[in-house]
């Protein structure tokens, strides 16, 4: 591609029932001061890591490992590599090229802090270990290039070495719910099976705090970086795709069990745009009031701070959405009739993409 710039903006609006998906340190539902009320929160962290879940789950695509056992991981590569080379072994050559690639370790060779690692990385690694890699430069460009679409997407910081960051093309917000949220308490007691008749009470009892919440969610890519890492349109286009159907469909795993909380986007809009990605949580600094429910005001709202955005940036190239929701005030765009329908039609970037390299 040339200099153009190119971003694809998700939004979503989803309802939670009760439920405690991302707590703090002290069991608590995390939450946020925004437009002067307490919101309930789920942090970027949470949901990429949702995200990079469902990845696993549901593509074949190969993804990079989040490990300090970065050694193991390229002896194993190794081992596939010249089955002749034991395990001992490997292990030596693996530490060899990880330290002077830049990436320390200790005498147990694990690594000092997690480090994020594609298999075609380990691959490259194991490869130079075998024919005896040394020089330093060489090394590094095993763990920078071709970097796995997780890599690409969520990028990599590496404290002890800033030359084996890799920028994230995509960005993450903090989900927020679009209204005040309160914190509840759930008393519960367990019984013991087993406990004598003449016992009775309960074998344990306890609290668990939790919110309902209708969220507004965003992320954002810069597709002309993406396209830069993976090296081509069609792989970045592939990741968008996937990415988009991933944001729209995992769910944070915090208390899941307790309380089911297994619900999905009402709306998921995603928009196109060549001058920069725009937030709309804007719609919310005023938060939804509501005896009747919060998801449709939170429709509305998104879809008419969408036009409004268009006093300051220019429209979007291409805005596709979904939605469950009867609203009167819909986006100019594509309605499509499914989420299915709407990843289909992003294979048009593709055509946008090569218009313009």
């Amino acid at each position: 591609m040339n200099n153009q710039r190119l971003y694809l903006d998700i939004h979503a609006i989803q309802t939670l029932p009760p439920s405690n998906v991302n707590r703090d340190d002290s069991g608590s539902p995390k939450t946020a001061q925004y437009g002067g009320v307490q919101r309930a929160r789920v942090s970027s962290q949470a949901w990429k890591r949702a995200i990079r879940s469902y990845f696993n789950d549901n593509s074949e695509a190969t993804l990079g490992v989040r490990t300090k056992r970065i050694v193991n991981y390229v002896a194993e590569q190794i081992i596939i590599l010249d089955p002749s080379i034991n395990m001992d072994k490997a292990m030596e050559m693996a530490e060899s090229v990880v330290n002077d690639a830049g990436v320390k370790t200790d005498k147990d060779k694990i690594a000092k802090a997690l480090f994020f690692l594609g298999k075609k990385q380990a691959m490259a690694l194991a490869e130079a270990a075998i024919r005896g890699e040394k020089d330093k430069k060489v090394l590094k460009a095993c763990l920078s290039n071709n970097p796995e679409i997780d890599i690409a997407l969520f990028g990599r910081m590496v404290a002890d070495d800033p030359s084996l960051n890799e920028d994230a093309s995509a960005q993450v917000a903090h989900a927020i719910s679009t209204h005040a949220v309160q914190t509840e308490f759930d008393y519960y007691t367990a019984m013991d099976d087993m406990s004598p008749e003449d016992q009775a009470g309960a074998g344990m009892l306890g609290t668990i705090e939790y919110n309902s919440e209708t969220l507004y969610r965003y992320a954002n890519v810069a597709v002309h970086e993406l396209v830069r890492q993976l090296g081509n349109v069609k792989d970045a286009v592939e990741a968008l795709k996937l990415f988009v159907e991933a944001f729209s469909n995992s769910m944070p795993t915090g208390k899941i069990n307790t309380f089911a909380n297994e619900t999905l986007p009402q709306v998921i809009m995603v928009n196109v745009r060549t001058d920069r990605p725009v937030s709309l949580v804007s719609a919310y600094e005023k938060p939804v009031k509501s005896r009747n429910g919060y998801v449709e005001e939170s429709v509305e709202r998104l879809f008419s701070e969408l036009g409004k955005s268009e006093k300051f940036v220019d429209p979007p190239v291409y805005t596709f959405y979904v939605t469950q929701v009867d609203t009167q005030n819909k986006p100019t765009g594509k309605e499509e009739s499914s989420l299915k329908a709407l990843i289909n039609d992003l294979g048009q970037i593709e055509t946008l993409m090569q218009e313009e390299s």
